[in-house]
This record gives structure tokens, C-alpha cells and sequence, in this order.
């Protein structure tokens, strides 16, 4: 076995350095020839929701711009966590992404995970959608005054599902709460799909989700939408109000994007960002984005992803004091 003594000569050093520049540049062709396999999109949320969506949307349409197909793996539980830890702590090389949602920025905040936003590398990001509050249609409410004013009444009892415990539609009932002086009773489900699936089954009272999660259910008739957490009407749901109309100062929402491990190879990572433009300028992508309702808001620049990320902590931090979410 060689001893740190036996380095010491040219001949030793010079072979030790050729072995070293072996295996970088071993590791430069691996990541010139990305990628040789197919690539896993890891999603920390069930089946059917919109962050759901949004990754099979993308993946169909990225194989023009890869030589190697993207497959959707579904990881939920925990907000996200399971998922985005599977992911952090993956092996970097361009082979496990991450569909990364706005609770990547905030989960740390309230005691769920131990990572934080930073703790991935951001490729970009591909749409971003506000809360929408939504009750079945044949419920009582016709109006957001009236859900709140149900709400208030004493041991009214009024269900709200959510994406999980600490999810941001968890987050934004609990805000619409804070603002209002309402009381909910917080129903958590292991996605969005989930809990408009138990609003559709009659099981809770009404949810808070992104857009696209009901858009279909609203068109067809069967559930109604009281009102938009954005700073303008939304495309698609330009009969409904926003929060801000009905005298409540509050937008909240939701975005989509990926991510890599850190440590991920730039050459690995410019050949993802690279492939990520063309695919969210592909004619059928954004048609079905369009359809489904989804915001077409994306963020190519990783630079100014991060920033953006880093101001949506604050702002939710501030949020999250004032309901009693934030662990101290």
C-alpha cells in the first residue's frame, strides 16, 4: 500500500497527477455525453395535481430537446419533503431532478424540513398560479362575505382541505383566517388532487388550491369559486373576484419549477437549461397550459429565480408570525 513518504518523488507525483487529470476528465466527457439514460423528474406530491401536471406536461413535451426521455416519479408525503430529500440527497449528476413548488421556500420555517430553498440548484422556473378559494356548488356561499361570515359563527366548524400540514394551501386558508377573523377547521390531504377530490365527495366544505386544480370541476358545474388570491383577475376566472376587491390585502400562491442536486456539473446543468427554453416555448406545451389554465410565467434566468426565492421566504416568513405557524 503506498505511503504519503512514496509520493515524494517526480515519478510518483507525476503519476498521481495524470491519474488525478484521468478521472476529471473522465468526469467532463460523463457530463459532455448527458444524457445517456433516461432522466427521473421527481414530483413530492400525489398523482392528478397541479404540480403533478405541470411535470407530465413538461416531460411529454421536452422529448424534442433531449436525446434521453424524462419519467415522472410521484414521491409524496410531508409537504414535499420526502421528495425534495430524495432529491438533495441524490447523486449529482443530472439524472434525479425536482419539481420544486413555493414550499421549498418556507418548510424550514415551520419546522417540516431541515433543508432549506438553497439547498438545490434551480434550472428555472416554469409557471406560477395564486390560491383560489373554492366550495362545492350547491353550497350555501355564493359570495366569499358569506363563507367568512359562516365561518366566524361560533362553533361553525367549516372544513378546509389542503395539500398537507404546512402545505402553502394550508398556509393561505390560514392567512384568509388571520385576515379575516375566521375559523377553520384545516382537513389535510397528501396533495391538491386529493383534497378537491374530498370537496367533490362532499367530505370538506371548501379548499384553497391553485387554479388549475378546479378549473375543469368549475366549468362542468360542480364547483364554485369565491375568490382569487392574486393582485388581478385571472385568465380563465375572470368572473371571480379578487381577495383584494372584497377588502382583503392578501396574494398568495403557488409556482412550479426544477431543480438539481447541489453539486450538479455546470456542463450537466447548461444542457438542462438549455433544453428546459425550448420545451416551454413548444407550441402544444403552452396550448395545454393554456387550457388547463395554467400561468404561463416562467423564469429561465436561475440567477433571479434564487432572488425571487429568497424574497418570497421573507414575505411568508412575515406571514407565517402572524398565524402561528413559524417555529421560533
Amino acid at each position: 500500500m503506498p505511503t504519503l513518504a512514496s509520493f515524494r518523488s517526480p515519478r510518483a507525483l507525476l503519476a498521481l497527477s495524470l491519474a488525478l487529470g484521468g478521472l476529471l476528465a473522465t468526469g467532463a466527457a460523463q457530463a459532455a455525453d448527458y444524457p445517456v439514460r433516461p432522466i427521473e423528474l421527481v414530483v413530492p406530491y400525489q398523482a392528478g395535481g397541479g404540480a403533478d401536471v405541470m411535470a407530465r406536461g413538461f416531460a411529454a413535451a421536452a422529448v424534442k430537446h433531449l436525446p434521453q426521455p424524462i419519467v415522472v416519479v410521484n414521491k409524496p408525503g410531508a409537504a414535499g419533503v420526502i421528495g425534495w430529500n430524495d432529491v438533495i440527497n441524490a447523486k449529482p449528476d443530472g439524472y434525479r431532478l425536482a419539481l420544486t413548488t413555493v414550499e421549498v421556500t418556507f418548510l424550514n420555517q415551520i419546522g417540516l424540513a431541515k433543508f432549506g430553498w438553497n439547498d438545490l440548484t434551480p434550472i428555472a422556473r416554469l409557471n406560477a398560479d395564486p390560491a383560489v378559494v373554492v366550495v362545492r356548488a350547491d353550497a350555501p356561499w355564493t359570495t366569499l362575505e358569506q363563507f367568512v361570515a359562516a365561518a366566524k359563527k361560533p362553533d361553525a366548524n367549516v372544513r378546509v382541505g389542503n395539500a398537507g400540514q404546512g402545505s402553502m394551501w394550508h398556509l393561505a386558508a390560514a392567512a384568509l383566517a388571520d385576515r379575516t377573523g375566521a375559523s377553520f377547521n384545516y382537513i389535510p390531504y397528501a396533495g391538491g388532487a386529493p383534497a378537491v377530490l374530498a370537496l367533490l365527495g362532499g367530505h370538506v366544505d371548501a379548499v384553497t388550491v391553485s387554479t388549475p386544480e378546479v378549473a375543469v370541476h368549475i366549468a362542468a358545474g360542480k364547483l364554485r369559486a369565491l375568490g382569487v388570491m392574486a393582485d388581478r383577475r385571472v385568465k380563465g376566472f375572470e368572473t371571480v373576484p379578487t381577495l383584494k376587491e372584497r377588502g382583503i390585502d392578501l396574494e398568495l400562491g403557488t409556482w412550479r419549477g426544477l431543480a438539481v442536486p447541489k453539486g450538479t456539473p455546470p456542463e450537466v446543468i447548461a444542457v438542462l437549461k438549455a433544453a428546459t427554453a425550448k420545451t416551454m416555448k413548444e407550441p402544444s406545451l403552452r396550448a395545454d397550459m393554456e387550457r388547463l389554465n395554467f400561468t404561463v410565467d416562467t423564469d429561465l434566468d436561475s440567477a433571479a429565480f434564487e432572488a425571487r426565492m429568497a424574497q418570497e421566504s421573507a414575505y411568508i416568513k412575515d406571514i407565517l408570525s402572524r398565524v402561528a405557524l413559524l417555529q421560533k
